[in-house]
């Protein structure tokens, strides 16, 4: 029998939808190749195939997980914060990826940015933003 993908391919193409959505709104348009190969790299298929800037958020799944990643200075992935599946796309469990222990804390709320927090993606990648300047 085959197995069940946690997170079904249609709320993938949705999340991508989405992030490239918030990528477009709120991160400056100067781009890299450097984005466009790390991203093939990775697996991760966007709508486009243009470069990412600096900033640019870029999802990755893994189980029941979606995991938002931002895209540094350097043009290297930073983790930023991981999403749990819970049934909805605007009702997603929230944890915050705490470099000083490297991991990702679903219990952290004292952070800046946890005030975004509403269980959307976009909610999610606000805080990330506030949480994690560039």
């Amino acid at each position: 029998m085959a197995r069940t993908k946690a997170i079904s391919d249609d709320v993938r193409e949705q999340v991508i939808v989405r992030v490239e959505a918030f990528n477009q709104a709120n991160v400056s348009p100067a781009k890299s190749s450097a984005m466009a190969q790390l991203l093939h790299r990775l697996g991760v298929q966007p709508q486009t195939s243009q470069n990412l800037p600096q900033g640019s958020y870029v999802p990755r799944f893994q189980g029941a997980y979606l995991y938002l990643d931002r895209i540094d200075f350097r043009g290297q992935l930073s983790k930023i914060c991981r999403l749990k599946w819970a049934g909805s796309l605007d009702d997603w469990k929230f944890a915050i990826y705490r470099y000083s222990r490297d991991a990702y804390d679903p219990d952290e709320w004292f952070f800046p940015g946890a005030e975004e927090v509403d269980g959307t993606i976009e909610g999610a990648m606000r805080a990330g933003i506030k949480a994690y300047p560039d």
